[in-house]
């Protein structure tokens, strides 16, 4: 396949548009739809994802953790963390890594106001439920055995001092570090799912292995209610990557097509290598494809083709399929639900591979109101590019590394210990912490 050495830079954000801002209504109700599909995939996908793969005894209590993520971050986004992440009133010498604090509770924002062609507060809620869904990921790692209140509490400190940087740094436009150096990352590679999938690592080795982990059977309570999630996630995925372009329009076009080809390719591979290796399909394996893709596909979605799009979704399946497999067995640290294995690495598969398949014809595939333009002097050879994209990874690593170790013992302290007591932990979650009881296999 040839390769198109002609580079993009990253989509400009709608907050740095290049025209005059403009109400337009197509773009809005598909902004506001994408919204609808992102949140989708939280409560409802990944949710799911998670509940159906944890043991029965504690499926309410991951389901809780993931719900829990979700509205703790969307409040504490709306408080703070959009003002941190996209907010323009820091000074020089801290733009870099902060937007400020001028639009803490949204101040200065009208209802009124625009960002690039919709509303402001419509970008807002889309960017909440990215801050939201990325702390969720983070609970597939420490799922069995943390604390509810430890959890709750990590979330809020978590999605202002880890997220909401390493967001502007990427995202935030002309000042943000990652943004300036030219870094590519087209709807979250790096901000949402090398982020969430490492700071669940870092979870899961702080919290220590779950008792009796490689030596009592740890059944999954509903493997149908995973692959459910998982469908779920793809249908908003749409949303995720498609609403990423910012309106109606062609990238969005794009983005779709590659996510759905990224997808099924990771998801077939999955179930290839599993019946070569184990000699068995699994649905469960075809799940974990399935979202291996998605992630892969994510921060490449608007640069790529359909040829990239194969390549990206087969080698993030490969990648992630040896994460869960081989790598954890390795180090033997207590992934549990292998939020590192499939959203760390697919993710820094997908932000690494960016260079390597993006699109040359910028003219016809970046028109309309999102036509881009190539920030002076940072075009690059692909090697080059590569370079950026290895400082990106690299820098949103450490800060999610260690961001995540000072959260965890902040929360841990205001809890009296994040690990929940043996009894507990044999009891099962559901009902020692929620007072509830799922369905007992």
């Amino acid at each position: 396949m040839k390769k198109l050495l002609t580079l993009l830079t990253i989509l400009a954000m709608p907050t740095l548009a290049l025209a005059a801002d403009k109400l337009d209504t197509g773009d809005t109700s598909w902004m506001m739809i994408s919204t609808a599909l992102v949140l989708l995939m939280t409560p409802a996908g990944l949710a799911l994802f998670y509940g159906g793969m944890t043991r029965a005894k504690n499926a309410l209590n991951t389901y809780s953790m993931v719900v829990g993520a979700f509205v703790v971050a969307m409040v504490m986004w709306v408080i703070a963390g959009y003002s941190i992440a996209f907010g323009t009133n820091a000074s020089a010498s801290m733009q870099n890594f902060f937007g400020g604090f001028g639009n803490v509770m949204l101040d200065g924002i009208k209802y009124t106001d625009l960002s690039g062609s919709y509303p402001t507060y419509v970008f807002v809620a889309f960017q909440g439920t990215f801050a939201a869904i990325t702390v969720a990921i983070a609970s597939g790692s420490a799922i069995e055995r943390m604390k509810f209140s430890s959890w709750l509490i990590f979330v809020a400190i978590w999605g202002l001092v880890v997220y909401a940087p390493i967001a502007h740094m990427v995202w935030g436009g002309d000042g943000a570090m990652l943004f300036d150096d030219g870094a590519l990352d087209f709807a979250g590679g790096t901000v949402v799912h090398m982020n969430g999938g490492l700071a669940g690592l870092v979870l899961a080795i702080l919290l220590g292995k779950r008792a009796g982990y490689n030596k009592v059977a740890m059944k999954p309570f509903s493997i149908i209610l995973t692959a459910l999630g998982a469908a779920l996630l793809w249908f908003g995925w749409y949303g995720f990557n498609a609403g990423s372009a910012f309106g109606a329009n062609a990238i969005a076009g794009l983005a779709l097509l590659t996510t759905t080809i990224a997808t099924a390719a990771a998801g077939l591979a999955w179930v290839v290598l599993e019946w070569i290796v184990y000699k068995k399909p699994t649905l469960l394996g075809a799940a974990s494809g399935i979202v291996a893709g998605l992630v892969a596909i994510t921060p490449a979605a608007g640069f790529v083709g359909v040829g990239g799009a194969f390549i990206i979704g087969i080698v993030g399946t490969i990648i992630a399929f040896f994460g869960v497999v081989k790598l954890k067995a390795i180090f033997k640290y207590d992934d549990s639900l292998d939020a590192f294995g499939v959203h760390f690495l697919a993710g820094l598969w997908g932000a690494l591979a960016v260079p390597f398949f993006a699109l040359q014809d910028k003219d016809t595939l970046w028109d309309g109101p999102l036509k881009a333009s190539i920030v002076a002097g940072k075009s690059a050879d692909v090697i080059g590019q590569f370079l950026v994209q290895l400082k990106s990874v690299a820098i949103v690593g450490a800060w999610t590394l260690v961001g995540t170790i000072v959260v965890y013992f902040i929360a841990s302290i205001l809890t009296g210990g994040a690990r929940v007591d043996s009894e507990a932990e044999e009891m099962g979650l559901d009902e020692a912490i929620h007072g509830e009881k799922g369905i007992n296999l």
